[in-house]
């Protein structure tokens, strides 16, 4: 029996186990990775599909999008488009959804999660009980987090829900971005190295991409300076992984906290045998809560799409655009 539901390619299974279903029942789904030959059935099929449905981790191919000619929409769970061809995309004139604004706190709290424990030694300190060493002798002195100079390279949604949890902890703030936020109460710093310098913790939540691409180098880190700390809850790419390595195990910097790595799932092998820094397998969005909220939004934006022509929520490609949601 023939379907009138939309066709939807879903390039794979979704972060969020439920919504695989959701979308199966509201649309005539193809999941791209389940094919035995994806490029056969691209081939083969492509060009029925107007509707993609994806994730900010699993991006969207230059590949993919040349073999659906008739794209119209992309929708993206989360809020990272830099694994989206947007050269690809445009030149189709396709519009992209994402998953702006629901995940702002979760994020943010993940931040400051990860400020605290590489201040304080945290999960240092839980191995040090673990392995019977407290018997032995005291764990050590460590950093405070409350009153001092939190610098953030991002100021988006994110970077400003963090720097709303810095006033709880009667923390002095600056910001860089591209150019100062109107009417914003904080200090903006017009290099991301004047701000390192100004900075005992500097949260990145700057958007990825070949724009920010390591921009936080072994010159910024030395700004940072061996009393400072680094915590990255944006894109790996953001942070010059190396670098890093080099100015932790020469204690250049004091410490970090890092949600996201550059080739992820496999952070700097550098990384894993040091004990001032603290790593995350990219959880920042992964509570019950948030993820709810990111499916429910994939399939509104789907949704309202495919009636009105417009989504609740669309990537901003354009440079003015960006430099307003730098961490969107």
């Amino acid at each position: 029996m023939a379907t009138s539901r939309p066709r939807v390619l879903q390039i794979g299974k979704m972060p969020l186990p439920p919504l695989d279903a959701e979308l199966a029942q509201a649309y005539e789904v193809h999941i791209l990775s389940e094919q035995a030959d994806p490029d056969r059935f691209l081939a083969e099929q492509g060009g029925q599909f107007e509707y993609v449905v994806t994730s900010a981790a699993m991006g969207l191919s230059a590949r993919v999008v040349d073999a659906l000619p008739r794209l119209r929409f992309v929708s993206s769970f989360g809020v990272g488009f830099d694994a989206l061809d947007r050269e690809s995309l445009q030149r189709q004139g396709a519009r992209v959804g994402y998953t702006p604004g629901v995940l702002d706190d979760c994020v943010a709290d993940m931040a400051f999660a990860l400020l605290l424990d590489a201040a304080r030694g945290l999960s240092e300190s839980d191995r040090f009980v673990r392995r019977g060493e407290w018997s032995r002798g005291r764990f050590g002195i460590r950093t405070r987090a409350s009153g001092q100079r939190l610098g953030i390279f991002g100021m988006g949604r994110i970077g400003s829900t963090v720097a709303r949890r810095a006033a709880g902890f009667d923390m002095e703030v600056a910001y860089h971005n591209r150019r100062p936020i109107e009417g914003s109460p904080h200090q903006y710093l017009p290099s991301l190295l004047e701000l390192a310098r100004w900075s005992d913790f500097l949260v990145i939540t700057a958007a990825g991409g070949d724009g920010t691409r390591h921009l936080v180098n072994a010159e910024v880190l030395d700004a940072l300076g061996p009393q400072g700390f680094l915590v990255n809850v944006a894109r790996g790419s953001v942070v010059d992984e190396a670098a890093l390595v080099t100015a932790l195990q020469n204690r250049r910097i004091a410490g970090a906290g890092l949600d996201v790595f550059d080739d992820e799932p496999h952070p700097h092998p550098g990384l894993l045998a040091l004990d001032n820094v603290v790593l995350a397998p990219h959880i920042a969005s992964g509570t019950h809560e948030t993820r709810r909220a990111m499916a429910d939004l994939v399939l509104h934006n789907l949704a309202q799409f495919i009636a009105t022509g417009e989504p609740v929520a669309e990537v901003p490609w354009s440079a003015a655009q960006q430099a307003a949601t730098a961490a969107a």
